[in-house]
C-alpha cells in the first residue's frame, strides 16, 4: 500500500506540474511496475497494454458515439431542442435558462459527452439569454451545470467506459442512468426557480418566446426518435451495445443530411473532432491500463479490502469515504482521468462489501449502483472549483465572461446535484428500478 500511494502522490505532483495526465500514468505505472518486477516484464507489460487497447473491439464504441454527437452538434438540432423547450418554460421568469437545462438533457441523450454539450448550447443559448437580459451568472451556470447531463444520461461515454473498466453490462448502466439524469433535469429546474425567486434580477419577468419553426419540431423528433432507436435496439435485442453505436453513428448522419443543417465544413470538422477525442481517450485508457496494472500487483486493491476489514468499517462508511475522495479528486482532475484512475481500486472493494441489496435480485447491482454515484460525483468535479472542466469550456467559447462569474452562477446547480447525489446513496432503488 505505502508503495501505491507513493505513486500516486508522485502522480498528482506530475499532473500539476502539467505533465498530460496519460504520459504520467504511463511513466509512473511503467516504473513502478520496473521496480517491482524488473525492466523486461514492464516493457512487455506496456507494450501489451499499448496493442490490447487500440485492437480492444469494445472500444469501438467510443468513437462512433462521439462522432455521433459532433454530427448532431454540428447539424443545428441543438437549435431545435432549445426553441421547443423554449415553448414549454418561455414565459415563467428564468425560462430560457430552464429551457437551456432542458435542452441540454435532450441534447445530452443522443450526445453522450458533457464538454459537447456545454460548448455546443453554450453557441444557442447564450445569445438569447443575453437579449433578454438575463445575467452572465446564472446563464452560464445553466449552461455548464446542463451539460454535466451528457456523462449520465444514456447513450454515456462514460458509463461505457466503466462498462469495459469493469466488465459490466452496458445495456444495464444505459438503464440505471436514465432516472438519475431525470432527477438531474428536475434538481436543476428547482435550481433556477429557485435562484430568480432569491434574486429576481438575475432574469426578466416575462418575454415574447421563440417561435416554433417546423424544422425545430423536426429537430425533437429526430432526437426522440434517435434515442428510442438505440435503447429500444438495445434493450429489443436487436443489436449489442457495440453494434448500436454504429447503428446510431449511420442514423445521425442520414437525419443531419436529411435537415440540410450539416454542411461539408462541418462534416469535416465533425470528422476531425471526433478522431482528436478519440486519441486522447484511447491515450488516457492505455495510461490507466498501465498504471492500474501497477497498483494491483503492488496489492493496494487487496491491501485496502484487508484494512476495510481490519478496521470493521461499516459498507457505507467506506462509501462515504470514496465519495470524499472523489469530491476532492474532482476539484484538479477531469472527468475521463479521474474515472480511469480509480475504478480499477475501488471497485474491487466496493463489489465485496454487502449494501443489502441482495433483495433485488440483481447480481451485478452493488456494481451498477456504484457506476452511478462514480458518475454522478464526475459530474459534480465538472462544475467544482478550482479545476470545472466545464467551466473552462464556457470560458473558452465565450471570452468575455470571466472564471469567477461561471462559477458564481454553477454554486445553486452544485448544491442541488450534492441532494441528488445523497438521494442516489439512500435510496439505490433510483439507480436500479429499471434495471431489475
Amino acid at each position: 500500500m505505502t508503495i501505491s500511494l507513493v505513486a500516486f502522490v508522485i502522480l498528482l505532483v506530475m499532473v500539476f506540474a502539467r505533465v498530460p495526465i496519460a504520459f504520467a500514468m504511463v511513466v509512473v505505472g511503467g516504473v513502478g511496475f520496473a521496480l517491482l518486477r524488473g525492466w523486461g516484464p514492464a516493457g512487455a507489460m506496456v507494450g501489451n497494454a499499448v496493442f490490447e487497447t487500440g485492437l480492444n473491439y469494445s472500444l469501438s464504441v467510443v468513437p462512433l458515439f462521439i462522432f455521433m454527437g459532433n454530427v448532431l452538434a454540428g447539424s443545428g438540432i441543438a437549435r431545435g431542442l432549445f426553441s421547443a423547450a423554449d415553448r414549454v418554460f418561455g414565459r415563467m421568469r428564468g425560462g430560457l435558462a430552464m429551457a437551456t437545462v432542458l435542452s441540454c438533457g435532450g441534447f445530452s441523450a443522443v450526445c453522450g459527452s458533457s464538454l459537447a454539450t456545454a460548448a455546443t448550447m453554450a453557441k444557442v443559448t447564450m445569445p438569447s439569454m443575453r437579449r433578454f437580459g438575463y445575467s452572465d451568472s446564472l446563464a452560464t451556470g445553466a449552461i455548464a451545470a446542463g451539460g454535466t447531463l451528457g456523462i449520465l444520461i444514456p447513450p454515456s461515454v462514460v458509463l461505457i467506459i466503466f462498462g469495459l473498466l469493469t466488465e459490466a453490462d452496458i445495456g444495464k448502466l444505459f438503464l440505471a442512468g436514465i432516472i438519475p439524469g431525470i432527477l438531474g433535469i428536475i434538481g436543476y429546474l428547482l435550481a433556477v426557480m429557485v435562484a430568480v425567486r432569491l434574486k429576481p434580477e438575475l432574469a426578466p419577468r416575462v418575454r415574447d418566446v421563440h417561435p416554433m419553426t417546423r424544422r425545430d419540431a423536426v429537430s425533437v423528433t429526430a432526437v426522440l426518435a434517435l434515442f428510442v432507436f438505440i435503447m429500444g435496439g438495445i434493450y429489443g435485442g436487436f443489436f449489442t451495445p457495440i453494434e448500436a453505436a454504429g447503428m446510431g453513428a449511420a442514423a445521425a448522419l442520414l437525419i443531419a443530411l436529411a435537415t440540410g443543417g450539416l454542411s461539408r465544413g462541418a462534416l469535416w470538422t465533425a470528422f476531425l473532432d471526433s478522431a482528436t477525442a478519440s486519441a486522447m481517450i484511447f491515450a488516457i485508457i492505455i495510461g490507466a491500463e498501465i498504471f492500474s496494472n501497477f497498483v494491483t500487483f503492488a496489492g493496494l486493491p487487496d491491501s485496502l479490502s484487508d484494512l476495510v476489514e481490519n478496521l470493521g468499517l461499516s459498507p457505507w462508511v467506506v462509501l462515504m469515504v470514496i465519495v470524499a475522495i472523489y469530491m476532492v479528486l474532482g476539484c484538479f482532475l477531469e472527468s475521463l482521468s479521474m474515472i480511469l484512475l480509480t475504478v480499477p481500486v475501488f471497485y474491487p472493494l466496493v463489489s465485496n462489501l454487502d449494501f443489502g441489496l441482495a433483495s433485488l435480485e440483481s447480481p451485478d447491482a452493488v456494481l451498477i449502483w456504484f457506476a452511478i454515484i462514480v458518475v454522478v460525483v464526475t459530474e459534480i468535479s465538472l462544475i467544482t472549483p478550482p479545476i470545472g472542466m466545464n467551466v473552462f469550456v464556457l470560458r473558452s467559447v465565450l471570452p468575455d465572461v470571466s472564471l469567477g462569474t461561471i462559477f458564481r452562477g454553477v454554486y445553486i446547480f452544485w448544491m442541488a446535484d450534492i441532494v441528488r447525489l445523497a438521494l442516489i446513496i439512500a435510496l439505490p432503488v433510483l439507480s436500479l428500478y429499471l434495471v431489475t
